[in-house]
C-alpha cells in the first residue's frame, strides 16, 4: 500500500477518529462528492482551517464489477473509523473512493498522517482480504497547499480543484479560440508596434544606464512561475524593500491611498525613487507593458486576464486570494484595468479578477479589449 505525498508541506494537528455506523454513513456519488470538495475548499479559504482529502485507488482495473464491490466494502470499513463530520464518496465512480476530513488543525503533519494511515490500514485489513488490501493505493492531499516558489514545480494541487478541471473541460473549445486570438493578436501587435518598440528602446538607452528590457519572475496560472517582460522603467540594482513593505500593507488592507497627479487616491506607490523620468512616462501611458505581447505569444499570458503577481506578493496572500491566479491565465489587460485599476483596494481587485474568471466568455474578452484603449489614454489609476 502506497502513501503518496501531496504538494503541501504543512503539518496537521491531532485528528481524533470516532467510530460511525456504516449504515448511517452516506456514500456520495462522484458529482456530489466533488461538489463537497469544492464547497469545503471555499469554506476553508475563509475560515483558515485545513482539510485533508484521502483517496483510495485500485489502479487500472478498478472499473470492473469485482473491484467496485471491493471499493464499496472499503468505504463501509472507513465509515467505522471516521468522524460524523467527515465526508465519504466516490472521487471517480467505482474507481477511486475518497474521504474528506474537515476542520483539521495544522500542527504535526507527519505524526498525524502516520497515525491516520495506521488506523485506516488496521480497519481496512479487518474488512478486506489480504489480496484486496494489497491492491489499494492511498493518497493524502492537504488544503491549503504550501506555495513555495523556490521550487519550479506547480505548487497548486489539481486533485483539490475538481470543479476547475471540469470547467476547463467544458470550455475546451472556447479556450482554443482564446489561444488562437492570443497568437494572432500578439503577432499583429508586435509587427504594427515595432516602430514604437524601437523608439522606446532608444529613449531608455538615452536616459538611463542598463538594459532595455526588464525580466522578472512572476506567478502565472496554477502558481507556475514564468519570465515576465517589461520595458525597463527603473534604475538598475534598485532596492525593492519599500515596495515590498507597501505591498504587505496593501494586501492586509492597511495601506493608505496615495495622491496621484489626477488628484485621485491610488493604492500604489506614487513617489517611487526607483523609477526613472522616462520610466514614469512609460508607466503613465502603460507603454512599459508592450513587451508582454511576447509572453502572450509564448503562452505564459493571454491578451485578457488578471495581472501576474510577484512572488513576494503571493507570500502575503490570504488563501482565497490565490484563486485569482488559479482560475485564469494572467493577461496584459483585464476587468481590473478597465474598472478602477489602482483606485480600488486589493480585495476588490481580486473580486474583479474572480468575476472575470468565473463569468468568462469570448464576448467578455472582446468588451474588455474595446474598453482598454480608453482606460490607457485616460491614465486613470495608472502610475
Amino acid at each position: 500500500m502506497n502513501l503518496r505525498r501531496s504538494n503541501n508541506r504543512s503539518v496537521l494537528g491531532p485528528l481524533a477518529l470516532q467510530p460511525t455506523s456504516a449504515a448511517e454513513r452516506e456514500i456520495l456519488q462522484e458529482k456530489f462528492f466533488q461538489r463537497k470538495i469544492s464547497l469545503e475548499r471555499k469554506r476553508a479559504e475563509r475560515s483558515g482551517k485545513a482539510f485533508l482529502l484521502m483517496l483510495l485507488d485500485l489502479g487500472d482495473n478498478s472499473a470492473s464489477e469485482r473491484n467496485s464491490k471491493i471499493l464499496h466494502k472499503t468505504l463501509e470499513a472507513l465509515a467505522l473509523c471516521t468522524r460524523e463530520t467527515d465526508v465519504a464518496g466516490w472521487y471517480k465512480h467505482n474507481a477511486v473512493a475518497g474521504v474528506m476530513f474537515t476542520d483539521v488543525e495544522i500542527e504535526d503533519r507527519t505524526t498525524v498522517l502516520k497515525t491516520l494511515l495506521a488506523r485506516v490500514s488496521e480497519t481496512l485489513q479487518q474488512g478486506l482480504s489480504l489480496e484486496q488490501f494489497t491492491q489499494l493505493s492511498i493518497e493524502f492531499h492537504v488544503f491549503p497547499e504550501d506555495w513555495n516558489h523556490d521550487l519550479t514545480e506547480r505548487p497548486s494541487n489539481p486533485t483539490l480543484y475538481p470543479d476547475l478541471v471540469d470547467r476547463d473541460e467544458e470550455r475546451k473549445m472556447f479556450k482554443a479560440m482564446k489561444r488562437m486570438t492570443d497568437i494572432v493578436g500578439s503577432v499583429l501587435a508586435l509587427i504594427l508596434l515595432s516602430p514604437i518598440f524601437a523608439a522606446i528602446a532608444l529613449g531608455i538607452k538615452l536616459t538611463s544606464k542598463g538594459p532595455v528590457l526588464f525580466c522578472q519572475r512572476r506567478i502565472g496560472q496554477h502558481g507556475v512561475t514564468f519570465s515576465f517582460l517589461k520595458f525597463r522603467s527603473m534604475h538598475v540594482n534598485n532596492d525593492a524593500s519599500t515596495h515590498k513593505a507597501y505591498i504587505k500593507k496593501l494586501i492586509s488592507g492597511t495601506a493608505e491611498a496615495h495622491s496621484a497627479s489626477s488628484g485621485d487616491g491610488v493604492y500604489k506607490l506614487t513617489n517611487d525613487s526607483r523609477i526613472t523620468r522616462f520610466g514614469a512616462f512609460l508607466r503613465k501611458t502603460s507603454l512599459d507593458e508592450l513587451p508582454q505581447f511576447l509572453n502572450v505569444l509564448a503562452g505564459d499570458m493571454s491578451l485578457v486576464g488578471p495581472r501576474p503577481p510577484i512572488a513576494y506578493e503571493v507570500e502575503h496572500y490570504n488563501t482565497w486570494h490565490r484563486s485569482r491566479v488559479l482560475e485564469a491565465k494572467p493577461g496584459i489587460t483585464g476587468l481590473w484595468q478597465v474598472c478602477g485599476r489602482s483606485r480600488v483596494k486589493f480585495d476588490e481587485m481580486v473580486r474583479l479578477d474572480l468575476r472575470y474568471a468565473r463569468n468568462w466568455t469570448p464576448w467578455l474578452d472582446l468588451q474588455i479589449l474595446i474598453r482598454t484603449p480608453k482606460a490607457v489614454l485616460s491614465g486613470d489609476g495608472a502610475h
